[in-house]
């Protein structure tokens, strides 16, 4: 915990140097950059920044307290209680701004919503979880963008990225990665049985550009005709974009705009999100100690969800959460689903890091 604290203020401060460095502000780009990743840490890091400070103040009373001057022995005497009690307030902001680890304070996520086992229903119910999202995302005042869209004739999506934008957003979807089970009985089911079919949800930080290098020559870029439900064509000109990575095997399409120009700049967002997760995972893997929740896995094939129709019931099963609003969930108000999350895993760090001697 420390030391990722210790990390991010270093980043800071190589940034606030950075900012006004002669060679950034002649680039317009790189300075983009720089302020962007800058502005991403500031609340943490300021905050950081001023949780040592106290620890020194804290010291330093001390000192007076053990030394011979009486008069200062009674002003520290009196101040210590104080700085303390504002240094566990403190030191309890930054656990709640370090769930989800070095990248929980990220403004920017790439989400992948797959249909899984279930044929059309299991389509059916991505669409369900997209519309739930985007709802939640639109009341939480952040902005969506459809990255790749691959629909189904009956309407469902076989497959939809989404680019989400704004404070906290990873913060708070970090935790929906994973196997998504509904049970229902399908608009085509005649008999009135219930069907149970499944989705899988991905949500990856989106990296900045200074942290994923990515050039022409490592990945190859094919150009296609766009296609509809059942392959019909949607559009006489080629403008959908594959992306392979030579390196790692990573395909990413993406075909809904009309222009190839802006098919490729979503493109190459996805791939820089999916090559930062792997790469996180790989940092991950070296360390022994790394320490892993019950849900912050982020493993697509845990199934951590059940969304029950008939009972109008969700259930989180990593934390034992079961909530009967089926209806209001889906409508967008995941926030006590959200909420449940984040405390669960607020409680799991104060038990790992609640000390702040």
């Amino acid at each position: 915990m420390r030391d990722l604290l210790e990390q991010k203020l270093r980043r800071f401060e190589e940034l606030e140097k950075l900012l006004v460095d002669p060679d950034v502000l002649a680039h317009s780009a790189r300075l983009s950059a720089v302020a962007r990743e800058h502005g991403s840490l500031a609340k943490l890091a300021t905050k950081y920044r001023r949780f040592k400070q106290l620890n020194a103040q804290i010291t330093e009373a001390h000192e007076w307290i053990d030394g011979h001057d009486a008069e200062m022995q009674e002003l520290a005497t009196a101040e210590l209680p104080v700085l303390k009690e504002r240094r566990e307030e403190l030191w309890n902001e930054l656990l709640d701004m370090t769930i989800g680890g070095e990248d929980a304070n990220r403004a920017s996520c790439v989400m992948e919503i797959r249909a899984g086992t279930g044929g059309e229903e299991a389509a059916l119910f991505a669409r369900d979880l997209y519309e739930m999202y985007k709802h939640y995302a639109e009341g939480q005042g952040w902005k969506v963008e459809v990255l790749g869209l691959s629909p189904t004739e009956l309407g469902g999506f076989k497959e939809i990225t989404l680019g989400l934008e704004g404070e906290g957003v990873f913060r708070q979807l970090q935790f929906e990665s994973g196997g998504h089970r509904v049970q229902r009985v399908p608009e085509t089911e005649a008999k009135g049985r219930i069907h149970t079919s499944a989705a899988t949800v991905a949500v990856m930080a989106e990296p900045e550009d200074v942290e994923i290098s990515l050039k022409s020559d490592d990945y190859r870029k094919d150009i296609f005709h766009a296609s509809g439900p059942g392959g019909q064509h949607v559009n006489k000109t080629a403008s959908a974009i594959r992306l392979t990575h030579f390196e790692t095997g990573i395909v990413v399409s993406c075909q809904d705009e009309k222009s190839q120009h802006k098919n490729l700049a979503k493109a190459l967002r996805v791939l820089k999100s999916r090559l930062y997760e792997r790469k996180q995972e790989e940092e991950h893997a070296k360390r022994s100690q790394e320490r892993k929740t019950k849900i912050g896995s982020g493993d697509r094939s845990q199934r951590i969800r059940t969304y029950n129709f008939s009972e109008n019931r969700l259930t989180d099963h990593r934390i034992g959460l079961t909530l009967y609003k089926l209806d209001s969930i889906l409508a967008g108000n995941l926030e006590p689903v959200i909420e449940g999350l984040l405390e669960y895993e607020r409680q799991e760090l104060r038990n790992t890091f609640g000390a702040v001697e």
